[in-house]
C-alpha cells in the first residue's frame, strides 16, 4: 500500500513554480513560436490577406513551393553514436567573408508592404546575428538605407537585369559604392510568373482595394496604422510602381538576357559575383567553367516556373558535377534547420531562406527577424549535436539520405543520372 499524507506547503513550492506572466504582448507572440511554422502562424492572424498570400503563395498550382518543402521532410538522418559534439561550430568562409550561420537573408521584394520596417528590420537582424543580407532590386529600402541599417555587417544585392540596361548598370555602380560585398545576378524572371493568389487578391503598389480586401484589413487596425503613418511605400531602385507584381515584371525584364549580359556585369562588379535561378546541370558547368564565383540552385521559391526541379534533389548532382571545392547554394523550401544541414551535408556551401524571413517579420517586426534567426539556429546545432558532428566540415553525404516521392520514368532519365 502507498502511504500517504497531507503535503506541505514548502514541498508545493518546490513541485509547482508559476511562470511570471510575459505583459509585453508582441514578446509573448514571439516566445511562443517555437519553429517557422508557428511564427506563420503569427503572421497570417496579424498581416492582411493580400500580403501575406504575396510571401506565402507560388506560380500556379504552387507545386513546385510544396514540392520543394516536401523534399526537406523526405530526408533520413544518419547519426554517429558515442561521437561528442559538445561545442558545435555553425560558422563558415562564403564568398570572401565570415558568416556565423549558414545560412543568410535571400531578397525579397514589396518587403515594406508585408511589415513597415521592411528591409531596415532584416539587414539589422542579420548584421546583429553576423549572416549576410540581400537587397532585392524590387525592395522598398534603398541601398545606400540598408548599408546604414547594417553598416558593418555583410549586404549582398540581387541583380534583374531590365530591358533599359542603364537601369540595371545604376543599381550596380550604386551597390558597389555602397560597400556591398557580393551581387546576385537572377536569370530565372525573363518574364513574370503566373501568381495567381496575387492577382484574385489586387495585390500591387499602390493596392488595388476591395471590399474584400478592405473587410479583411479592418480587424487589424495596427497594420494600416503602419501602413498609413509611414513614408509612401514604393521600391527604391525603380521609378515605376503601379501594378501588379507581375505588370511590373514584365514590363522591367528582358527575356532576351544572355551570356554577353553576364560579361558586361562581371566586368562591372568589383566584388564577388554569383548566380541565381540555376536548375540544371549543364548550366550549371557552364557557369562554373565561365569563372563566376557561385551558383545558387534555386526555382525562385516556387514563384516562377510551377513543376520546375527541386533545387535540393538537384544539389548532389551538380556538386558531383562541378566539384565540392565550387561555391553551390541552395534555396527553396527552407523551413527548417535541419533543412540547412541536410543541405550542409549534401555538398551546398550556403543557403538563403526567404519565406522564413518573411514570416518573422510580419510576425513581430524587427524583433520577429531575430527569433526567426535564433529559431533555425538553434534547429542547426540540435541536429548538428544529435549527428555527432561539432562543425560544419564534418557534414558529408553519408549522413543523409534523399527519400524519392517523384521517380522519374524511364525515357527521362537522362535528367535524374542517379537513376540511369
Amino acid at each position: 500500500m502507498v502511504q500517504r499524507q497531507l503535503p506541505r506547503p514548502s514541498e508545493l513550492f518546490e513541485l509547482m513554480q508559476f511562470k511570471k506572466p510575459q505583459l509585453n504582448g508582441k514578446k509573448r507572440r514571439l516566445e511562443s513560436a517555437l519553429t517557422i511554422a508557428d511564427l506563420r502562424t503569427v503572421a497570417k492572424r496579424r498581416t492582411p490577406a493580400a500580403a501575406f498570400d504575396y510571401t506565402d503563395g507560388a506560380a500556379d498550382a504552387e507545386l513546385s513551393m510544396n514540392r520543394a518543402r516536401q523534399a526537406f521532410e523526405d530526408i533520413e538522418f544518419h547519426p554517429d553514436i558515442l561521437k561528442p559534439a559538445e561545442h558545435v561550430d555553425t560558422s563558415l568562409e562564403i564568398l570572401g567573408g565570415r558568416s556565423a550561420l549558414p545560412f543568410g537573408i535571400a531578397p525579397t521584394g514589396f518587403t515594406r508592404l508585408m511589415q513597415t520596417e521592411g528591409e531596415v528590420a532584416g539587414a539589422g537582424a542579420a548584421g546583429a546575428a553576423g549572416i549576410p543580407f540581400t537587397l532585392s532590386t524590387l525592395g522598398t529600402t534603398s541601398i545606400e538605407d540598408v548599408k546604414a541599417a547594417n553598416p558593418h555587417g555583410r549586404n549582398w544585392f540581387q541583380l534583374y537585369v531590365m530591358r533599359d540596361r542603364e537601369i540595371s548598370y545604376g543599381l550596380v555602380e550604386r551597390a558597389a559604392a555602397a560597400g556591398f560585398d557580393t551581387l546576385m545576378f537572377t536569370v530565372d524572371t525573363p518574364i513574370a510568373g503566373a501568381r495567381l493568389r496575387d492577382t484574385r487578391n489586387g495585390f500591387s503598389i499602390p493596392p488595388q482595394l476591395s471590399l474584400k480586401t478592405v473587410a479583411n484589413a479592418i480587424p487589424r487596425p495596427w497594420w494600416w496604422y503602419d501602413f498609413l503613418t509611414t513614408p509612401k511605400l514604393e521600391f527604391a531602385s525603380l521609378s515605376s510602381t503601379g501594378g501588379t507584381v507581375g505588370d511590373l515584371l514584365n514590363a522591367a525584364m528582358d527575356p532576351t538576357i544572355s551570356y554577353e549580359d553576364l560579361t558586361v556585369i562581371r566586368e562591372m562588379w568589383p566584388g564577388k559575383l554569383v548566380i541565381k535561378g540555376v536548375q540544371n546541370v549543364p548550366d550549371a558547368v557552364k557557369l562554373i567553367d565561365a569563372g563566376v564565383d557561385g551558383i545558387i540552385l534555386s526555382n525562385h521559391g516556387g514563384r516562377q516556373l510551377d513543376r520546375a526541379p527541386v533545387p535540393f534533389h538537384l544539389l548532389p548532382q551538380v556538386v558531383r558535377e562541378v566539384g565540392r571545392d565550387a561555391t553551390v547554394i541552395v534555396d527553396t523550401g527552407i523551413m527548417n534547420g535541419a533543412d540547412i544541414v541536410a543541405s550542409v551535408a549534401l555538398g551546398a556551401k550556403f543557403t538563403l531562406v526567404g519565406r522564413a524571413y518573411l514570416y518573422g517579420l510580419m510576425a513581430g517586426g524587427r524583433e520577429g527577424v531575430d527569433r526567426m534567426i535564433e529559431i533555425l539556429s538553434g534547429e542547426i546545432r540540435r541536429t548538428m549535436t544529435l549527428l555527432g558532428v561539432s562543425s560544419l566540415e564534418e557534414l558529408e553525404p553519408r549522413h543523409v539520405t534523399q527519400l524519392r516521392r517523384l521517380i522519374p520514368t524511364a525515357g527521362d532519365q537522362a535528367n535524374f543520372p542517379e537513376f540511369s
